[in-house]
């Protein structure tokens, strides 16, 4: 489709300029631009931000890549920033239930109305003869506005894909990068290795900008080493921290060996790595006279609040845990935690699982599923203007049963709800669901936390 045609299908939505704005569905604004798919390069969104009056250099910027973590990181980087008193954005993606969420400020999402109003500015500056923008680098673009207006002191902005194409790899001097991890994911866009994927990571490094880097593979730890060598960027690997009650941990700083301790509100054994993460990237903004308190990084930790992610909720006085576990790491760092809860020691599981065509159906089923195990398959509910599609549910239950032939049930599904309604009707052993942030979403999304 060519520009021409962008414009159209967003003039149907957005009214002329001096017509006043309605209350607008958001969906119905961005979800025609994702027929323009995952196209990675800077080109059209620094050409983008230059007609917008480049917002992006009037805001400074801790810049956050990595396979898994990346998300959890941010929020408790804006969580402790704002505790502290700075004015903080945050951009993250996916989203779980509304676009609103992507878009922070000092931990609230962007109003609708404010959305709506962005997203015409940056339709409404579109050069005719650029390149189509895709949905990612329009709301990309809008939020770097909406910082900039704001006059935020400090955003926390997530990488959507890779790092060295992805549109939000356009701040020439963040304050701090960081890395959290990196295993086999999209790989059909990043490259086929893990050094592959490695470089396109390790491509926010900027010359003699600080970066916290996460354990990583050996060869993906050379590869962002040697990048952050050849920059010259001082690199920060700090240890995990070390848990010293249920909920609390404790982290030892990198400068001078301090210990501070802190509420950890998030589950799970891999969020001793991510807080510490976000602690040494703290830190490091504490030597460059950033004014950020012991008092404000216990608040700000206690706080931190991450949707989706290992949360547990209840479905009809069941108890459940949500979790998006959509690639092979982070189906690992489910099951360790699951094996480490002692309310389902040796009890099975049932698995409601849903999961996009597009991923490693096998060594995440390898990660998950044990003898005894329950699994209901269920389609991801994927809109067209998606560009993927959900795995096919025979073909995942076939696999299911190659891996693990003791399990005790697989069931195939129409929807979540007929799931659920199945995997609480003859046991109480406890229930996941997880295989993708956007099932997760959907569950969050209809509102059936009862």
């Amino acid at each position: 489709m060519g520009h021409g045609a962008l414009g159209l299908v967003i003039s149907l939505v957005f009214l002329s300029p001096s017509s006043p704005s309605p209350s607008l569905d958001i969906n119905s604004v961005i979800q025609p631009l994702q027929r323009f798919g995952v196209h990675l390069g800077l080109d059209r969104i620094v050409n983008l931000l230059a007609n917008l009056g480049n917002p992006h250099h009037q805001v400074p910027v801790i810049h956050v890549a990595g396979t898994n973590g990346k998300g959890s990181v941010c929020a408790y980087l804006s969580s402790v920033l704002t505790e502290a008193g700075y004015r903080t954005g945050r951009y993250t993606s996916p989203h779980l239930v509304d676009w609103t969420e992507r878009i922070c400020l000092n931990e609230q999402p962007i109003s609708s109305e404010e959305l709506s109003q962005l997203l015409e500015k940056v339709q409404a500056l579109i050069c005719p003869d650029d390149e189509s923008a895709t949905q990612f680098e329009v709301i990309t673009a809008a939020a770097w506005l909406y910082f900039a207006q704001q006059q935020v002191d400090v955003a926390v902005v997530e990488v959507g894909l890779g790092g060295r194409l992805d549109a939000t790899n356009v701040c020439l001097e963040p304050l701090v990068t960081l890395v959290t991890s990196i295993s086999r994911e999209h790989w059909q866009q990043l490259g086929p290795t893990i050094a592959d994927i490695a470089r396109e990571k390790a491509g926010i490094l900027k010359p003699g900008c600080a970066v916290v880097v996460g354990p990583l593979p050996p060869e993906a730890d050379k590869v962002v080493r040697s990048r952050a060598l050849e920059l010259q960027c001082p690199l920060f690997t700090p240890q995990p921290a070390r848990q010293i009650a249920k909920g609390w941990a404790e982290y030892e700083t990198i400068q001078n060996s301090k210990l501070i301790k802190y509420p950890l509100p998030l589950a799970g054994q891999i969020q001793l790595t991510n807080s510490a993460l976000a602690l040494a990237a703290l830190e490091i903004l504490q030597q460059q006279g950033w004014q950020i308190s012991e008092e404000a990084i216990i608040n700000g930790m206690a706080k931190t609040q991450w949707p989706g992610r290992m949360q547990w909720t209840t479905w009809k006085n069941h108890k459940l845990l949500l979790d998006g576990a959509h690639n092979t790491a982070a189906a690992q760092v489910l099951r360790q935690y699951i094996d480490s809860l002692d309310t389902v020691t040796r009890k099975p599981v049932n698995w409601v699982i849903g999961m996009f065509a597009d991923k490693d159906h096998t060594d995440i089923f390898t990660a998950l599923l044990r003898p005894g195990d329950r699994l209901y398959l269920v389609p991801i509910p994927v809109e067209s203007w998606l560009g993927r599609s959900s795995a096919d549910l025979d073909y995942l239950s076939n696999l299911a049963y190659s891996l693990c032939a003791k399990l005790s049930d697989r069931q195939i599904h129409p929807d979540l709800f007929t799931a659920l309604e199945a995997a609480t009707s003859t046991t109480d052993d406890l229930i996941v669901v997880c295989g993708s942030l956007y099932l997760v979403g959907d569950f969050l999304q209809m509102g059936n936390r009862e």
